[in-house]
Order: C-alpha cells, then sequence, then structure tokens
C-alpha cells in the first residue's frame, strides 16, 4: 500500500498542494488531468526524486519520505522511455542487475526471460535509435520490471504511439499487472487509457486531488464542472432542483425541467453523458423520464461515430453509430425527439 498524507512541494512555479490519499496494493492507480497539473510532479515525489516540503510518504507501512529512489523499490517509466543510448537492448535491460552486482549468468538468465516475456528477444543486439516507439517502450518497461519493484511508476507511457502500438501496448500492461502482480501508478491526460485500465482513478488540477473513484464513479458522477468537462461529460447545465414527483428531483433550467434520481435542491449543474442520451425521428414509448422534441443543429462526422447537437430548448450532445445515422436520413434542421434516463443525470 501507498499512502500518501499532506503531501505538498512548492517549485515557486508550481506546487502539489496537501495530498493525501491511499493506493492499494496490486491496484492500477491512475493519475488523470490535463497539461500542467501536477501529474509528473506528484509521481516524482513518490519516487523519491524530490523531497516533500511537508507530508509523508508511506510504502508499505514505512516512511519513505527521505529515502533515495534506489531504496524505494520502485521502477520508473519516463515518457520518453529514457533508454541508455550507447547501450544495447540487452544491456538497457540487465542495468538495474549489473547496480546490484548480480552475478553474470544470472543476469544472462533474467534479461532473456524478460526479453522473451516482452517479445524484443530478437533485439538484443539493437540500439535504441533503431528501435520503433513500441519496441522502445517494451525495453523500458523490461528495465523496470526486472528488478522486481514492489511499485511500478509510469509517466505517460503510451502518449508517443500511433493508436495501433498504443492499443497494443494496453493489453501488454493489462499483462504486465496481472503476471507480475504488481502496485501500478500511471500518469495520463488520456481519459481512453484510464476507461481500459485504472480500478481507480484521481483526476488532477493545478497541483490538487478534484476528485477520485472508480471509473464509473468518475466519469458518471463528476462532482464539478472541472471533471465533468474533463472526462467528456460535454453536457452541464445549470438550473434550480426542487423535490418532484416519485422522490425524483426536478431540474428547471429556464427553458425545460429535466427528471434526476439524485436529491438535491437548489442551485445545481446537471450532466448527461452523450452516450446516455437516444434518438429517434418519432416520438415512441419508453420508460425514459426525460423527453425532448426538438431539432438537430450541428453534425460533426467523426468517422465510425457521429455526433449531434440538439436544440431541445437546451443544447445537447449526443452520439450514434455512423449506420443509425444513415439509417435515420438525419440531417440539419431536421425534428427528432430524444430520450435519457433519470439515473443518468448527475448532479452536482
Amino acid at each position: 500500500m501507498i499512502k500518501l498524507e499532506n503531501l505538498s512541494r512548492d517549485w515557486k512555479e508550481f506546487k502539489i498542494d496537501d495530498i493525501t490519499l491511499e493506493v492499494e496494493d496490486r491496484e492500477y492507480f491512475i493519475f488523470l488531468g490535463p497539461s500542467g497539473s501536477g501529474k509528473t510532479m506528484l509521481l516524482e515525489l513518490i519516487a523519491g526524486m524530490w523531497s516533500p516540503d511537508s507530508g509523508k510518504i508511506i510504502m508499505n507501512n514505512k516512511d519513505v519520505t527521505r529515502l533515495p529512489p534506489e531504496n524505494r523499490g520502485v521502477g520508473f517509466v519516463y515518457q520518453n522511455y529514457m533508454l541508455f543510448p550507447h547501450k544495447t537492448v540487452f544491456d538497457n535491460i540487465a542495468f538495474g542487475l549489473n547496480v546490484r552486482k548480480v552475478e553474470k549468468n544470472e543476469i544472462k538468465s533474467q534479461v532473456e526471460e524478460m526479453m522473451n516475456l516482452f517479445g524484443i528477444s530478437h533485439l538484443a543486439d539493437r540500439l535504441p535509435r533503431t528501435l520503433s516507439g513500441g519496441e522502445q517502450q517494451r525495453t523500458a518497461l523490461a528495465r523496470a520490471l526486472i528488478i522486481h519493484p514492489q511499485v511500478l511508476l509510469m509517466d505517460e507511457p503510451l502518449s508517443a504511439l500511433d493508436r495501433i502500438t498504443r492499443e497494443e501496448l494496453i493489453q501488454e500492461l493489462k499483462r504486465i499487472h496481472q503476471k507480475f502482480n504488481i502496485t501500478i501508478i500511471h500518469v495520463t491526460h488520456n481519459f481512453d487509457e484510464a476507461l481500459q485500465l485504472a480500478d481507480r482513478v484521481a483526476i488532477m488540477k493545478k497541483g490538487t486531488i478534484s476528485q477520485m473513484g472508480d471509473i464509473d464513479e468518475i466519469f458518471r458522477h463528476p462532482k464539478d464542472e472541472f471533471v465533468a468537462d474533463f472526462v467528456g461529460t460535454e453536457n452541464i447545465i445549470r438550473g434550480f432542483a426542487s423535490d418532484g414527483e416519485d422522490s425524483l428531483t426536478f431540474v428547471n433550467t429556464g427553458n425545460i425541467v429535466i427528471e434526476s434520481t439524485q436529491k438535491k435542491t437548489g442551485d445545481v449543474h446537471a450532466t448527461i453523458r452523450p452516450e446516455d442520451i437516444t434518438l429517434s425521428t418519432d416520438k415512441v414509448p419508453t420508460s425514459a423520464r426525460n423527453v425532448f422534441k426538438g431539432h438537430i443543429k450541428e453534425i460533426y462526422d467523426l468517422g465510425t461515430i457521429i455526433k449531434l447537437t440538439v436544440d431541445v430548448g437546451e443544447q445537447l450532445v449526443l452520439v450514434l453509430t455512423r449506420q443509425s445515422f444513415l439509417d435515420l436520413e438525419l440531417n440539419i434542421g431536421k425534428q427528432i425527439y430524444i430520450y435519457f434516463k433519470a439515473t443518468a443525470v448527475n448532479l452536482f
């Protein structure tokens, strides 16, 4: 377990401000946030590259706040991999074992096993500059894991990769997490990575934690406008909440009334994810409490999906498949009906 207690550090131009959280053993934990939110600085504090001004870092019930990185039992994979340019793939992976003065025969055996695990045995004598991004990343992961760290720290590990290689590495990271039975802390600005990998997520903003929880909680129940916007909620509507019938909350936006199962009163923000809204060209029977008639204002072709902005008094964004879009013969100005359940409406 990793515990951060009131952790702070001021670099003058930026600061990590009073962060307290726990990462469980064998958890895949992701710090998610925009550039400049402090994700990498926090990761480097955990690794021991910086000393905090105040607060503690506890690993496995041991205070490691003032310990150097090599004594913390962590592996670190940098955003740009940081492979030694003059060393072969074999020697890069062997580096940590050489520092620990492991026997040469044992080093050879362990490196060969690790290269085989990552499918890079054929690259053993290659230099980093001759490798693809995915090959460099696999080499960096092998180098970090060969010392059998208790915790693997990764700084934007997939950001430099093309889409296909990124998807391959996401599957690789899932396999690593299971095989090595290891705690992983991964920082990224890409919430698709978090959706596919994370057990829990912490959203960072300006050196602080805005919200922390599991994927469903973060993505479907954001606690503030920053989180809602960052995780792609898109539909964030202000209104006034009051008690409604059947234990529901009615949110009057001034133009429409939205029903939610969450209990709130007074000024609120209502959020609805685009994928939770369905559409039809004719009014149909439905169990959804929220039904609105409107017209299409904008159409965005995103390749495999189509994003629509629909004016129902408020402008709402929804998504549908390309085939559905074609089948419904939709175009700008067309009148349609949209539906979403009261359970899909988050309030804060």
